[in-house]
C-alpha cells in the first residue's frame, strides 16, 4: 500500500533527483499537503505511540516536583517563564501544574506557562487538556518568541524527531545516504557523493565495515545552541529527555512506528512516525561550547527514582483494588525499569542550569 506523500515524494526524485535523508526525514513528518503531524493524531493507544506522560501521571508529577526543586536552588526568583517545546497533548504539563499549584504556591503564583507548539490542531487539544490553568498559558509558534527572563524549560521526545543526516561507509569512505527510486520505482536507499568531513566521525569509522551508517544531526545542534543561548542569557534550568544513546558511535537508528508496531522508514510515508536515537554526548558537547556546564546526564530511570517515583506510586496505589494497584506499579515500571519494552534505561535526561546549581538527582 502507497502512501500519498510517498507519491510525491516519488515525483520530487523523479523530477530533481534523489532527496537527502534530511530532506526525507522532514517531508514525513513536515509536508504541509500529507506530513505525519499535519495529518495524524499520533499520541496515545488510538495513535501510533505512547509517550511517558501518557503511560502515567508519575511522570508528570515528578517533572512537576524537578521544577520546584530547580527553581528552589535557583534561589525562588520571580517572574518565571515555564516552557515546553513540543508538549504533544498538554498531559505532562497539566500534571507538572497540579504538582507546583500544591507543592510550591509561590512559583505557580509567579509563573507563566509557554508552550511551544507549530500545530494548530494540537494547541487547541492542548488548549482544552490545561483548561483548569489556561489562564496562565501562551502558546507560541518559534522558541525565540518566548519572553525574557528566568526560564525552567522542559522538551520531552522532541530531539528524535528533528531530522538528521546519515552517511554510509563505501569503497570512497563515508558518502552521504539518500533516498532514491529502485528499478520498480519504489523508495530505496542510495549512496549519494557527498562526503563528512573526517572529524566528525568517531574513532572505530576508520575500521568500520562497507555498509556501516554514521549519523549527525545540525538542526538538533542548533536547536540546543539555541536552548542553552536563552539559559546563559536570562538564567534557569532546561531538562531533555528523550531516547538516544550517551556516547556517539556508529550505527543506524532511524526508524518508523505505525500503529505501536515498526515499521520500515521507507514504506508509509506520512502515515508513520519517524525518528532517531539522540547523540546525547553531542548534546552535552554542544552546551559546553556555548559556555554552561553540564548539570547532569543520567539514565531515565535513575532520574525518576531519585525524585520519589516509587514512593509516590505506592502512595498513589494505596486503598485502591489490586488491579489498580498492579496497574499502577507496571505503569512505574515501564517508565523506570530496565529492559525490553522500558523507558528507564532507553530514554536519558540532560540537564543544564545557569548559574550552575546541584539538583536531585545530580547533588554532589
Amino acid at each position: 500500500m502507497t502512501t500519498l506523500l510517498a507519491e510525491k515524494i516519488k515525483a520530487i526524485i523523479l523530477a530533481n533527483g534523489p532527496i537527502s535523508v534530511t530532506d526525507y526525514f522532514s517531508l514525513c513528518l513536515a509536508d504541509p499537503e500529507y506530513g505525519y503531524y499535519k495529518t495524524r493524531e499520533p499520541f496515545g493507544r488510538s495513535g501510533d505511540f505512547i509517550t511517558a506522560p501518557e503511560i502515567s501521571q508519575l511522570f508528570g508529577e515528578m517533572m512537576g516536583i524537578f521544577l520546584v526543586q530547580a527553581w528552589q536552588r535557583h534561589g525562588e526568583p520571580s517572574p518565571v517563564n515555564i516552557a515546553e517545546i513540543g508538549p504533544g497533548r498538554g498531559t505532562m504539563m497539566a500534571d507538572v501544574l497540579r504538582v507546583i499549584a500544591k507543592l510550591s504556591p509561590a512559583l505557580y503564583e509567579a509563573a507563566t506557562v509557554h508552550l511551544v507548539e507549530t500545530s494548530e490542531r494540537l494547541q487547541k487539544v492542548q488548549s482544552q487538556t490545561l483548561v483548569a490553568h489556561k489562564f496562565k498559558i501562551s502558546w507560541h509558534d518559534s522558541f525565540d518568541t518566548l519572553p525574557d527572563g528566568f526560564l525552567l524549560l522542559v522538551a520531552n521526545e522532541l530531539f528524535d524527531a528533528i531530522p538528521i543526516r546519515q552517511f554510509v561507509k563505501t569503497a570512497q569512505g563515508f558518502r552521504e545516504r539518500l533516498v532514491g527510486l529502485d528499478a520498480d520505482g519504489e523508495l530505496t536507499f542510495a549512496a549519494g557523493v557527498a562526503s563528512i568531513d573526517p572529524a566528525l566521525l568517531p574513532p572505530a569509522a576508520a575500521t568500520a565495515a562497507p555498509g556501516t551508517i554514521f549519523e549527525i544531526a545540525p538542526a538538533r545542534d542548533a536547536v540546543m545552541a539555541a536552548v542553552c543561548e536563552r539559559i546563559k542569557a536570562s538564567g534557569g534550568t532546561a531538562a531533555i529527555i528523550d531516547y538516544g544513546h550517551m556516547a556517539t558511535g556508529l550505527g543506524e537508528t532511524l526508524q518508523a512506528v505505525r500503529e505501536h508496531q515498526f515499521d520500515p522508514p521507507l514504506k508509509h510515508p506520512g502515515d508513520a512516525d519517524i525518528t532517531s536515537h539522540v547523540d546525547f554526548e553531542q548534546l552535552a558537547r554542544r552546551a559546553v561550547t556555548e559556555g554552561l556546564q553540564i548539570n547532569g546526564l543520567t539514565y531515565q530511570g535513575d532520574f525518576l527514582l531519585a525524585l520519589g517515583l516509587a514512593e509516590r506510586a505506592a502512595a498513589l496505589g494505596r486503598d485502591k483494588d489490586a488491579e489498580t494497584q498492579e496497574n499502577i506499579r507496571a505503569d512505574a515500571e515501564r517508565l523506570a525499569g530496565a529492559g525490553e519494552g522500558k523507558m528507564g534505561e532507553l530514554f536519558k535526561v540532560l540537564v543544564v542550569s545557569s548559574p550552575n546549581v546541584a539538583l536531585v538527582p545530580f547533588q554532589k
